[in-house]
């Protein structure tokens, strides 16, 4: 699977953890240059506390596109700092 934004490669896996219909990337295969801080958080009943990145490539930036959970509950334990994407970046085979 490939996260894909504007033209970049964010993410990159055979390895993949799908959780409601979303994949999540593992750490390892993120191209963390694309991704800028970001200081919004949801939460999950089941899942726990989600912290976002904005994804930014060539100066365009895509505000809280990236998420991931830093300590998910013991139910969501397989996707510890995965990370998914959303608002238009596209995740293809």
């Amino acid at each position: 699977m490939k996260a894909v934004w504007n033209g970049a490669v964010i993410a990159e896996s055979d390895q993949t953890v799908v959780v409601e219909g979303n994949h999540y990337f593992p750490p390892e295969s993120i191209q963390s240059q694309f991704l800028k801080p970001n200081e919004s958080h949801t939460v999950c009943p089941w899942k726990g506390t989600a912290n976002y990145y904005d994804v930014e490539v060539n100066g365009q930036r895509n505000a809280g596109a990236a998420w991931y959970y830093p300590a998910p509950t013991p139910r969501a334990a397989q996707i510890k700092d995965h990370m998914a994407f959303w608002k238009g970046v596209r995740v293809e085979s």
